[in-house]
């Protein structure tokens, strides 16, 4: 029987994700940060099919758009039983953020719990359109 980890790694960047809802900016013309944190985050390991267990943490400069809380906790529940590398997810979910809202910046980090004696932590940034 196939596990549902297996072989997905050649095709991550296809991988189809929730679409991640937005709503409007009535302070487009402000230049804050948005700092996202949530310490519920579970994946699946690629090589092993166990679970990793991580603490996701977004920081971005909204433009237009800002991310609507509940679908992108629905969002990364869907990770729950993906089998991902830890460098593939926060790739993949800055790709997928910035996507959604196009914001200024953002920036994706991910504190992997430790397993076999190593922590994983991986960031991903987006600098944003040169205008």
């Amino acid at each position: 029987m196939k596990k549902a980890y297996e072989g997905l790694q050649g095709k991550i960047k296809k991988l189809k994700t929730p679409k991640i809802e937005v709503w409007e900016n009535k302070y487009a013309d402000k230049a804050y940060t948005v700092n996202l944190q949530t310490s519920e985050f579970t994946c699946i390991c690629p090589k092993t099919g166990l679970p990793d267990f991580a603490m996701i943490k977004i920081e971005y400069g909204p433009a237009k758009l800002c991310i609507e809380l509940k679908s992108f906790k629905e969002y990364l529940m869907f990770y729950r039983n993906i089998g991902i590398f830890h460098e593939h997810l926060i790739n993949k979910a800055l790709e997928d953020f910035v996507k959604a809202c196009r914001p200024r910046w953002a920036s994706v980090t991910g504190e992997f719990n430790i397993r076999g004696g190593i922590k994983t932590t991986v960031t991903a940034t987006y600098k944003g359109k040169e205008k």
